[in-house]
């Protein structure tokens, strides 16, 4: 795609000196005198290793999973509103997004540019291959979950799946860092859908256990897992959603953090119930861009929770409503998110082992087994100090979801993969009446800048 090849800079971030199994948080922002470009730097396996580093700290800018892919989700739902205290976040959460911005499809597309590199590499040809192949090949395993994350986040975001008039379109599947087509057209959802499970086996296969991250900042093999099986649920694939989901229980390597654990588990680094998340430090989304001024603190703060969010939603001693709490922003009261995302130095989970619990419950309903899926399903409230559902239902499990990932940007996809409306619920959210579903601004315009630059990109209804 000549927009994504040409318009953002690749570059290859080496760390000479990084060693097998020798990762640390500190390694994933290379300097600059070790950048270089061109896929023949490619020389060690610690070559790799900074290429895949760079990687992972592309998805950390804060238009990506730094702060506005999890954000802009989260304002679209019933759950919260942008009050505007600092201008940000009130068109998307209006619904009225601007066709100039690029949202984040420059810089998924530079994650899966960087992953390309590592996947097409001849690793057989590194000089330590004979002492680090093994190595390498898990390198290549966590590229092939990257290309397989990104390219997800592409289809929900732009792919035409769940929008009225529709063509079935999705986004274009780069497999090559340059491939010979400048200029690619969108794939259909059905062949984005293809190769997205063929990339996250691939994945699963590469990797190995004995390179198993216990900081949870890189992907580990059972991590690919997990994004099956979220991938299988939003594609309705129930068996693989079933098999994915027992596939990580049985590795034995996560488990649910129990409730008098659940609010400091945001505070803390690589916890129990993580299976990947994003390592951050002072030089990541530095100041007003993050998370945590978004969600709180008297300069900014501008994602308020509905009150239906909180009064209606939670049990009496629930103990997810001690994420809760007011502030003052201006003249007004707000109730706000103050405990999920409560440091720019604190790893941004994206991968919970309690999603796989409730993606394991959903798929069990749907496989007509109701009494196992009802035991998966609470063991989430038990967890959490809730009481405890007398049936498994759909509409239970979409309940618990929302209780358990409140302004982690899940619920969004939730409504939109089930087909169900953006509700006006509240008089504080943005929107001006429900959103049904089908709506074409239920997913975002392609950008301009990229429909200028490629001739065979076609444009999403209604924009």
């Amino acid at each position: 795609m000549k927009k994504i090849i040409n318009r953002i800079v690749f570059t290859l971030l080496i760390t000479a000196s990084v060693l097998m199994g020798s990762c640390t948080t500190e390694d994933l922002n290379p300097s600059l005198e070790q950048n270089k470009e061109g896929s023949e730097a490619i020389i060690t396996t610690a070559d790799l290793e900074g290429i895949l580093k760079g990687a992972y700290n592309r998805m950390t800018s804060f238009e990506y999973y730094g702060r506005d892919y999890i954000v802009t989700n989260e304002v679209r739902t019933p759950n919260t509103w942008a009050n505007g205290r600092s201008g940000r976040f009130t068109t998307e959460a209006g619904f009225a997004y601007n066709a100039n911005g690029t949202y984040i499809w420059d810089n998924a597309y530079a994650v899966i540019a960087s992953a390309n590199i590592i996947i097409n590499a001849d690793i057989e040809s590194l000089k330590d291959f004979a002492s680090n192949g093994d190595y390498a090949k898990h390198l290549q395993g966590q590229a092939y979950a990257i290309r397989a994350l990104a390219h997800f986040d592409l289809v929900k975001v732009y792919g035409q799946q769940h929008v009225d008039g529709g063509s079935g379109l999705g986004v274009p599947y780069l497999l090559e860092f340059k491939g010979g087509d400048g200029i690619p057209p969108r794939g259909t959802i059905a062949d984005n859908k293809t190769q997205l499970f063929i990339d996250i086996k691939n994945a699963f296969d590469y990797m190995s256990d004995d390179f198993f991250d216990g900081s949870k900042v890189f992907i580990s093999k059972y991590t690919s897992k997990a994004l099956e099986s979220r991938m299988a649920v939003w594609f309705e694939m129930w068996d693989v959603a079933r098999d994915a989901s027992i596939a990580v229980m049985n590795s034995n390597l996560y488990s649910i953090v129990p409730a008098d654990q659940f609010v400091n588990s945001f505070a803390i680094d690589g916890p129990q119930n993580s299976l990947f998340g994003l390592a951050f430090d002072s030089t990541d989304n530095e100041g007003i861009n993050g998370l945590e001024f978004i969600y709180r603190g008297t300069t900014y703060g501008d994602i308020s929770v509905t009150p239906n969010a909180y009064y209606d939603l939670y049990d009496q001693g629930d103990v997810r409503t001690d994420i809760l709490g007011t502030e003052q922003v201006g003249s007004n009261l707000r109730l706000r998110n103050l405990k999920k995302y409560p440091e720019r130095s604190s790893d941004v989970t994206l991968f919970r082992y309690e999603e796989v619990i409730l993606n394991l419950a959903e798929a069990q309903m749907h496989l007509n087994e109701p009494t196992i899926a009802l035991g998966y399903l609470n063991m989430i409230p038990e967890n959490r100090n809730a009481d405890p559902y007398t049936e498994a239902t759909i509409a239970n499990i979409l309940e618990e979801r929302r209780k358990e990932f409140l302004f982690e940007g899940l619920y969004y996809w939730d409504l939109q993969r089930l087909g169900m409306d953006i509700v006006k619920i509240d008089s504080e959210q943005n929107i001006n009446q429900t959103i049904p579903y089908g709506d074409h601004r239920r997913i975002h315009p392609i950008p301009r800048a990229e429909l200028d630059a490629n001739s065979n990109i076609v444009q999403n209804p209604g924009y």
